[in-house]
């Protein structure tokens, strides 16, 4: 090495000092059972409406009367084989190809847990829940959140769904319709998902 070099790099040393003390980082992360229960289902509906979903809340005797009400005369509706039509015709999801799929104009499924803290509705791909095809091919969802199912964080959830992941099924983090925005950040809804996310919370 020149001594050119050596100079500029003592020199470098020298304008640096000595290395600086690293400050203790905190560790005190959220984990499942830290956030209170109270009023969560309050701050759920909340925060889910702030991504421009329309939440609808009902007591159990009226949930069909507003799943109903909510689709209209919507003509082709899916759910997950087996679920409860809820007084309306419906189109099971027996193993449906997407070109299926694509026909239905809307969907209604259940949820397996919704989040407050962040306004998630999470889909474990279970009965309730459907597989994960079905709701993101139709256009509109119609889903059904227990408020009974609600909890306060993201690692609440997560100790939830140990079962689900243990069995490989696909979990899907919903939080509000489908959306993005192109490089001058105009919003286009629909392009991954359903466009329409109608969220029924029943108490």
């Amino acid at each position: 090495m020149s001594s050119a070099k050596e100079d500029v790099l003592a020199r470098v040393r020298e304008a640096l000092g000595s290395a600086p003390a690293v400050p203790e980082i905190p560790r005190a992360y959220r984990a499942a059972g830290s956030l209170p229960t109270a009023g969560i289902v309050e701050a759920f509906c909340e925060n889910v409406a702030e991504y421009q979903a329309t939440v609808h809340r009902v007591a159990a005797a009226d949930l069909a009367t507003t799943v109903r009400a909510i689709l209209g005369d919507t003509a082709r509706v899916g759910v997950p084989l087996g679920f409860d039509p809820l007084g309306i015709d419906v189109i099971e999801d027996d193993a449906l190809t997407t070109a299926q799929l694509d026909t239905l104009d809307a969907v209604v499924t259940g949820s397996a847990l919704a989040i407050a803290d962040t306004g998630t509705i999470v889909l474990d791909s279970g009965a309730r829940s459907g597989r994960r095809a079905l709701t993101l091919v139709p256009d509109r969802h119609v889903c059904i959140v227990e408020a009974g199912t609600i909890v306060p964080s993201v690692p609440d959830a997560i100790a939830q769904l140990a079962a689900a992941a243990s069995e490989g099924r696909p979990i899907t983090f919903v939080s509000g319709p489908s959306a993005t925005s192109d490089i001058e950040l105009d919003r286009v809804e629909g392009v991954h998902g359903p466009r329409v996310l109608d969220v029924i919370v029943v108490a």
